[in-house]
């Protein structure tokens, strides 16, 4: 009897064999052992085969119920032979149980053995169908994402055409009002009152000048494309850069120095990427705490991880907080992150913003792989 290893584990499958063939045994012996005036209990023992036979056609399909009706014909054969030979009316009713017997094994395993293929057939369609859903919603993530950066490129682009001309026209009056102001600080001595006032003045028209470098930068960023820059080393720098601002704010800065493989883009331009997202974490826990910086290389991706202890972002800004001039910074400009995430995308790369169940905030730079040849 050929029974599919798949349909059962082992210890499943010599349980159900056990069982069959026992209650076949058991019914061969009660018709062997029972005397044939016993007419009645004769009829219940050839009816009680019919059940290993049709457990054996469900249990194990064709083979099983074929094979269970062949083996009680074989073992009741002699008994109707031998026995009830001098009796041919009832000889021949028990002749017809046995092609009974035949016929209900071989039905009772075809159906259960089409049934059983049927499942398998849709269990497959199902896997195939769970499948293609996954990759359709992949499929359907990643062009939801692509349309997000389109429109976030024509936001920019339209952002760019119409304020680059303005930010240069302010340059001008504003070196100006700076020239002008340091005039005037000369005119005064240094505990003049209006000596403070011009102090005031110069550090003032600096702030807003550095605000406008930061957005040309945005406007007109300069990138080199082809180079590769090894990212543990320049993180390695501007974590020395950022040490001071860290112990000021008393910010434990954690780095795992993983070795990383080379990736592709400029060491310059990522030196500010990653200067601007540690600070952001320092400037996000005033109060002290923890940034854990985590590297690795997965799906052939180098993954940097800037995990802090701080308050988090509100979920209602997190698809927010790259674009340009938006901060809640009291004195913040809104460009860090913006130009940051520009040059990650101009390098081929990816920064993605989340909350950590832990609590905090957590940027995940994925960078792509360079040559270092």
């Amino acid at each position: 009897m050929k029974i599919s290893p798949s349909l059962f584990t082992n210890r499943e499958l010599l349980i159900r064999l056990a069982t069959v063939i026992m209650l076949v045994i058991i019914v061969t012996v009660l018709h062997y052992s029972t005397g044939t005036g016993h007419f009645g209990a004769h009829g219940i023992y050839r009816r009680l085969y019919y059940v290993p036979i049709i457990l054996g056609g469900i249990w194990f399909g064709l083979p099983g119920g074929s094979g269970l009706a062949l083996l009680v014909s074989v073992l009741y054969a002699p008994h109707v032979l031998f026995q009830w030979g001098d009796m041919p009316d009832v000889n021949l009713e028990q002749y017809l149980e046995i092609t009974l017997y035949n016929i209900i094994g071989f039905l009772t395993g075809f159906l259960s053995s089409k049934e059983k293929t049927q499942r398998r057939y849709a269990e497959e369609n199902a896997r195939k169908l769970s499948g293609s859903y996954n990759t359709l919603r992949e499929q359907s993530e990643l062009i939801i994402e692509i349309e997000d950066q389109l429109r976030r490129a024509d936001r920019l682009t339209a952002l760019g055409e119409l304020s680059a001309g303005m930010a240069h026209e302010i340059r001008n009056p504003l070196g100006s009002i700076r020239g002008a102001a340091e005039i005037l600080q000369e005119a005064f001595p240094p505990e003049d009152q209006y000596a403070e006032f011009t102090r005031i003045l110069i550090t003032e028209a600096d702030r807003l000048n550095q605000v406008l470098e930061d957005f040309l930068n945005f406007v007109h960023p300069e990138f080199e494309e082809s180079s590769v820059f090894e990212p543990g080393e320049v993180l390695r720098e501007t974590l020395l850069l950022s040490r001071k601002e860290a112990n000021k704010n008393q910010v434990d800065l954690a780095w795992d120095h993983t070795p990383l493989p080379v990736a592709s883009g400029n060491a310059g331009q990522f030196k500010q990427v990653f200067l601007n997202l540690i600070l952001n974490a320092i400037q996000a826990m005033p109060s002290g705490g923890r940034l854990q910086i985590l590297g690795g290389v997965e799906n052939g991706r180098i993954l940097l991880r800037f995990r802090d202890t701080g308050p988090g972002i509100p979920s209602a800004i997190l698809d927010r907080i790259f674009n340009p001039f938006f901060t809640t910074k009291d004195k913040g400009t809104g460009l860090g992150l913006a130009i940051t995430h520009r040059i990650v995308q101009a390098s081929r790369a990816q920064l993605k913003v989340q909350n950590p169940p832990e609590g905090g905030a957590e940027f995940i730079l994925s960078l792509q792989p360079g040559s270092a040849g």
